[in-house]
């Protein structure tokens, strides 16, 4: 005896369900474990690797699939790969109380990584310890933000940090070459953005090696390539002057 299995039902197993509710209806999207937040992050570019399939439910867990018509009258098109993205984008991923505590303890290491990585004790100019940041975080009991990015969330966190702890984002070491014509008047509006000049040579052109604040590198360039008409260069040195050795409380 066969079995009939309706054709708008289709089984999956070991799913991530993302759920969002459109005109009246609640609409469905199966992907793979772990990959949702990556896409949302963007470290996951490939929509083959998130989705277990380009399908659009009604209910995932029983493999019901969405009527066309309910699809075309929510969304305005019956593309379901590009209702999938919508859905992906926007809609409310649906994860157990298990899964959901190991996302976040995931994440909160994969901020204090970056934080370790990026910043420095201003004093001493040695790293902290990825440890040493956890509990730091702890102490200021920051919160992880699930549908936020690692990288925002950590300069969130350097910013807090900030307030309770000797921490600053190491520096980067830059190299300038300013035409002489222009060196004086670039000069003079580069400097609210210098943390630190290590040396200054005036040739035909005037050559400086500086200290900056990561979050001022685009400003500066910008700035030399407006104010010296292209003329002027700017060459990254080193992307975090530290000093060797972990920096331990």
């Amino acid at each position: 005896m066969s079995i009939f299995t309706p054709t708008n039902q289709i089984r999956l197993t070991n799913v991530a369900v993302v759920r969002m509710k459109k005109a009246g209806k609640r609409f469905e999207i199966a992907c793979y474990k772990n990959k949702v937040v990556s896409w949302r992050s963007g470290a996951e570019k490939d929509l083959d690797e998130v989705l277990q399939t380009h399908s659009v439910f009604t209910n995932v867990s029983k493999g019901q699939t969405a009527k066309k018509e309910d699809i075309i009258k929510a969304f305005g098109t019956e593309d379901q790969t590009e209702i999938c993205k919508q859905i992906l984008a926007k809609g409310e991923l649906q994860v157990s109380d298990k899964e959901r505590q190991n996302q976040l303890e995931t994440m909160f290491r994969d901020i204090a990584t970056i934080v370790a990585e990026k910043c420095v004790n201003p004093n001493t100019k040695r790293p902290y310890t990825v440890s040493l940041i956890e509990r730091a975080m702890r102490d200021i009991h920051y919160s992880v933000k699930p549908n936020r990015g690692t990288k925002q969330q950590a300069l969130e966190v350097i910013r807090q940090l900030k307030e309770s702890m000797e921490i600053q984002r190491a520096h980067m070491k830059l190299r300038f070459l300013l035409p002489a014509k222009d060196a004086k008047r670039v000069k003079e509006k580069l400097k609210p953005l210098l943390q630190g000049v290590e040396s200054e040579e005036f040739d035909d052109d005037l050559e400086m090696i500086c200290l900056v604040d990561p979050g001022c590198f685009r400003e500066i360039d910008e700035l030399i390539r407006c104010e010296t008409r292209g003329r002027g260069t700017l060459e990254v040195l080193s992307l975090k002057e530290v000093e060797e050795g972990e920096e331990r409380l």
